[in-house]
């Protein structure tokens, strides 16, 4: 059976292109595995934090370096509005938001799932950090921040699992928008 062609050549382009397959290849569930993959490691080590260190103690790992603490974060990113008049508008507020971005960064993932990218590896792993976010917000009323870090006089907020894959998935969207592209002739 001769293939199918969606376009018939011209002058402009002597080469015939193929129609699509039906069955073009979709990365979407390996993709959506690594989302569940963060999403779980995040739950696995909040639990072993909220079980095994009390709030409020610390256990150093690196000396002047790092430490496990067990904190918890009624705010968002870097405690903002923790200390708000109206916690639980706060907290019904971080939520929806936290739901539509969910929705937003699910879909953007549908619509990379195309190839394994940057961009996609991006999408899955912020989906999974922000599922695992949201989980504590809607469960436990905080997030379960455990990773202190200082660095020489600075002291980095706080932060957990999911923290850290959604900063590597932004590092890798900003990595891919601002690599050069490759000059298609």
């Amino acid at each position: 059976m001769p293939p199918r062609y969606e376009y018939p050549p011209t002058e402009f382009d002597p080469k015939p292109r193929r129609a699509p397959r039906s069955g073009t290849r979709s990365y979407f569930l390996p993709l959506l595995a690594l989302a569940a993959i963060v999403a779980i490691v995040d739950r696995i080590t909040k639990h072993l934090i909220i079980h095994r260190l009390p709030t409020g103690d610390a256990r150093i790992i690196i000396p002047g370096i790092l430490r496990i603490t067990h904190v918890r974060n009624t705010g968002a990113a870097f405690s903002m509005f923790a200390e708000s008049a109206s916690p639980a508008a706060v907290r019904h507020g971080l939520i929806l938001f936290s739901l539509v971005a969910v929705c937003i960064v699910f879909a953007m993932l549908w619509r990379a799932s195309k190839t394994i990218s940057m961009t996609s590896i991006a999408m899955a792993l912020i989906l999974g950090g922000a599922i695992g976010n949201v989980y504590d917000r809607v469960r436990y009323h905080y997030v379960v921040d455990f990773i202190e870090v200082h660095i020489i006089h600075y002291h980095w907020p706080d932060f957990n699992v999911a923290d850290s894959c959604i900063v590597i998935g932004a590092c890798l969207l900003l990595i891919e928008i601002f690599r050069p592209q490759p000059v298609t002739e």
